[in-house]
């Protein structure tokens, strides 16, 4: 058995953050990582101008613009016939705009800089269970490449493990039955499109949502989400296709904007499926589990900020940790756990809530062909409203 002050199930964005935050500060920390690197996942690839000082403060931040695609200065929309563009608003502070770059570099640069500062990294290894016992947690893992296996002590657990699968962890979602409105996330990569390098247009089309954005490399990144129904139905219309193959013809046959900018595209690599997403409010702490990321809770992707609030989360939590690092490291730590837990939940909330309620809101007049419509039409009128909904999403407001 091995003993750390945290264990971490995760080395995506939020785990790796927290893992490099407090290996720097001279934590023991373990991350538990199940997936190799690098590994294509499906996410819109985007990280608001907003996330920069933390990369700065990880020392990546040079790095991450050398590797990172174009700055996004507009934020458009795309929906039937209707495509048009706005202002993306500045960032204050320090960097204005934000950059999209692929999760096989991002992911693999964030734990490379977290095994650097002196993070245990245990990958590709799963977590299997964790039970508690005197006064600690026991996380038991098991290497996913051979029979190899594990026990790690810690006080402090951090799940960021995403929200899309379930397990046998504590934090972990239970499985729930199937419903007509889940929602299924696609993410395909393209070459030779005719999308502007500066823009990130909002996709609406009957049954789902997504966006476009140029990433490293010269590709452009195209995800969605579509409710299971109309999955269901493009299924059985396109029978001889696999599901995210329907789902991009569907775009580009309701999108004129996405069918222009995908006139003589090649697609690049296998287009990519996950879910069902499950955005809202979750429990964030409790009895020492913190949870990070899509684990804490989860915004609607259609306002492009889960990789920002995954690493801010992250950054949220190591500042709550700091503040109460003498007494988390003495044997009456209790009380200190405690208000940890309270501490972070209550700055959790403040920071994401309003994201997230407002992804709700803004994802129910896409996905309900009357209100999206509604939303057509004031978008069409008043095309700032884009720039609005930026901000309001969290691409101008620091941690």
């Amino acid at each position: 058995m091995k003993r750390y002050d945290i264990a971490i199930v995760g080395g995506g964005p939020a785990g790796a953050t927290l893992g490099a935050l407090m290996a720097g500060a001279g934590w023991s920390v373990a991350v538990v990582e199940k997936a190799q690197f690098p590994r294509r996942k499906v996410c819109g690839e985007f990280l608001s101008a907003t996330t920069v000082p933390i990369l700065a403060r990880l020392g990546l931040e040079a790095t991450y613009h050398e590797a990172a695609g174009p700055e996004i200065r507009r934020v458009g929309f795309f929906a039937g016939a209707m495509a048009l563009a706005a202002a993306m608003p500045a960032a204050k502070g320090g960097a204005a705009w934000g950059r999209a770059l692929g999760r096989e570099s991002l992911d693999t640069m964030l734990l490379r800089r977290t095994a650097a500062l002196g993070a245990d990294i245990l990958q590709p290894w799963s977590a299997t269970a964790l039970e508690r016992a005197g006064g600690e947690w026991i996380l038991h893992a098991r290497s996913t490449a051979g029979r190899e296996s594990v026990e790690i002590a810690a006080p402090l657990v951090a799940a960021a493990h995403g929200s899309w699968e379930g397990g046998d962890l504590p934090s972990q979602p239970q499985r729930r039955a199937n419903r007509a409105g889940d929602l299924f996330g696609f993410k395909a990569h393209f070459r030779d499109t005719g999308l502007p390098a500066d823009l990130m247009p909002l996709l609406v089309f009957p049954g789902g949502y997504g966006g476009m954005v140029a990433v490293d490399g010269g590709r452009t990144s195209l995800s969605c989400c579509v409710r299971r129904d109309r999955l269901e139905a493009l299924r059985r219309r396109h029978r001889e296709r696999r599901a995210g193959e329907a789902a991009i013809q569907h775009i580009v046959s309701e999108t004129r904007g996405v069918g222009e900018a995908l006139k003589g595209a090649a697609l690049d690599g296998a287009i990519l499926a996950a879910g069902p997403i499950r955005p809202g409010i979750r429990p964030r702490a409790k009895q020492g589990i913190f949870c990070l990321g899509n684990a804490a809770g989860e915004a609607h992707p259609i306002v492009a900020e889960g990789i920002g609030m995954a690493m801010q989360s992250a950054f949220i939590l190591f500042g709550c940790l700091e503040r109460e690092a003498h007494a988390l490291r003495s044997p009456d730590r209790a009380a200190a756990i405690k208000r940890v837990e309270h501490d972070y939940s209550r700055r959790w909330r403040s920071a994401f809530a309003p994201r997230i309620l407002a992804s709700a809101s803004i994802a129910t007049l896409a996905l309900h062909a009357p209100l999206a419509a509604v939303m057509r039409g004031a978008i069409g009128l008043w095309p700032r409203v884009l720039t609005a909904g930026a901000h309001f999403a969290g691409k101008t407001k620091f941690v």
